[in-house]
């Protein structure tokens, strides 16, 4: 399949509202073009992180999960409407008093209230490049980013109509109700040694985990992830196509913007 012979921009959705490390807004053009046919489908991303692909594609039906429950509990905020009150300021002092305050909530059991979902975007907005990081104990760790300047959104109603037939769940993505003809986007996070993205983390036997979970789908299927070795050769023997693209290399500590190689696999499509 030539996948990349022809690139498609779908119709005007919201901006993806966060800052995300490793977000995929640059493949919505590839995925466009798959997802075309089937836009009469649901559309499942079982591991959306930043909702890049789910906001670029701007589905009309979506099931969207992640394990991280702070990005949903902000997501499904966003959905009824979400107007924010309190106060962001891009100081450094100021931040580690509102990350302790999240923390707070985590501890008291209040993640999921309408604060929450404030702080984690002004958390999101005002840290490390975006990062979303927390410890075993599940608390946000990512320090001060140290912007010059900062723009802070309060007034997300725009995005009541995007997600109108939208179900954001979180969990792990074998627990997902799926429909036999659900269309799959799957980005897991990169084959590499990797900082916690949430209080669990996700190894090879999750990789594997999720691969199979794919192939036992009968709808069509796409994964992206990291084009290495081991990750191609699993996708080919589950009878995936396998389709090697140039990534850009957005973050690096070492400021190497060399385009990293990033992997489509493809099934029933």
């Amino acid at each position: 399949m030539a996948v990349v012979a022809e690139l498609m921009v779908p119709r005007e959705a919201p901006k993806p509202p966060l800052k995300w490390a490793g977000g995929k807004r640059w493949l919505v053009p590839y995925l466009a073009r798959l997802w075309k046919p089937h836009q009469s489908r649901r559309f499942v991303e079982p591991l959306c992180g930043g909702l890049a692909i789910s906001l670029g594609l701007n589905p009309k039906r979506a099931l969207i999960n992640d394990i991280n429950p702070h990005a949903i509990n902000f997501y499904r905020w966003l959905k009824k409407g979400l107007r924010i009150s309190l106060r962001m300021q891009n100081d450094e002092t100021y931040f580690y008093t509102r990350r302790l305050r999240f923390n707070q909530l985590i501890s008291q059991g209040k993640a999921d209230s309408k604060e929450a979902a404030s702080l984690f975007y002004y958390l999101n907005r005002t840290c490390y490049n975006g990062l979303c990081r927390f410890n075993r104990k599940g608390e946000f760790n990512v320090p001060f980013g140290r912007y010059k300047n900062l723009n802070y959104k309060r007034d997300f109603t725009e995005y009541v109509s995007a997600f109108a037939a939208w179900e954001f769940r979180c969990g792990d993505f074998a627990s997902l109700e799926l429909q036999t003809d659900d269309f799959i986007y799957a980005d897991p996070p990169y084959d590499v040694e990797f900082t916690q993205y949430s209080k669990e983390n996700f190894g090879w036997d999750d990789q594997l985990r999720l691969a199979k979970w794919l192939a036992r789908h009968n709808g069509p299927v796409v994964l992206s992830n990291q084009a290495t070795d081991r990750i191609r050769n699993l996708y080919k023997e589950l009878g995936f196509e396998v389709v090697v693209l140039k990534a850009p290399r957005l973050i690096n500590c070492t400021g190497d913007r060399t385009p990293a190689e990033e992997v489509l696999a493809i099934r029933n499509l």
